[in-house]
């Protein structure tokens, strides 16, 4: 009995440190996720760390050159969906697709996104907007986010580049409402 309750606590701690879960609000990553959908979000596999402390511990962690963040597993993908806090300053956290990763250059050119100068194929349209210039490049440490609805989403295109140390982490599931469940 003891054992079992040991082992419940355990998985309930791990579960704790490694997840979070998050509701989604507003029309930004329609028709992928919509308001009032409970994601499961991995904060570990974008978990950074200081080269000096974990070097030689982990044998499959590459330390990062100067000025790059370290990432334990590996950083954000194109395409990958990450929950991070935003650079508006806003309390609520938000939720948009990685677009461009470090060094990438990003254009918005008659509706569509290209990225390192190939069309992103997702089948939506887009037009700049804000005070930003396109073509840009993603600086070490940034990401380009944009939601899936362009039309309707706060992301990259009005206020920047998102910086590694804001991720909350990725989107690994939309478990609520059951009927929408999904594994990304």
């Amino acid at each position: 009995m003891s054992e079992t309750v040991i082992t419940a606590a355990i998985i309930f701690i791990v579960l704790q440190v490694a997840t979070q879960t998050f509701k989604v609000v507003g029309p930004s990553m329609r028709p992928t996720l919509v308001g009032g959908q409970h994601l499961l979000v991995n904060k570990l596999i974008y978990q950074t760390f200081d080269n000096d402390t974990v070097e030689g511990l982990l044998p499959w962690v590459e330390r990062a050159e100067d000025g790059e963040p370290a990432f334990l597993f590996h950083g954000p993908q194109r395409g990958d969906v990450i929950v991070f806090k935003p650079p508006t300053g806003d309390d609520s956290d938000f939720v948009k697709r990685v677009i461009g990763i470090p060094g990438d250059e990003i254009d918005i050119e008659d509706g569509m996104v290209f990225v390192n100068g190939e069309p992103v194929e997702d089948g939506r349209t887009t037009r700049p907007r804000g005070a930003t210039d396109f073509p840009l490049t993603v600086p070490e440490g940034g990401l380009f986010v944009l939601g899936d609805n362009r039309g309707a989403s706060n992301d990259s295109r009005a206020w920047g580049f998102v910086n590694a140390e804001d991720i909350v982490g990725r989107v690994i599931a939309r478990y609520w409402p059951l009927s929408d469940f999904k594994f990304f």
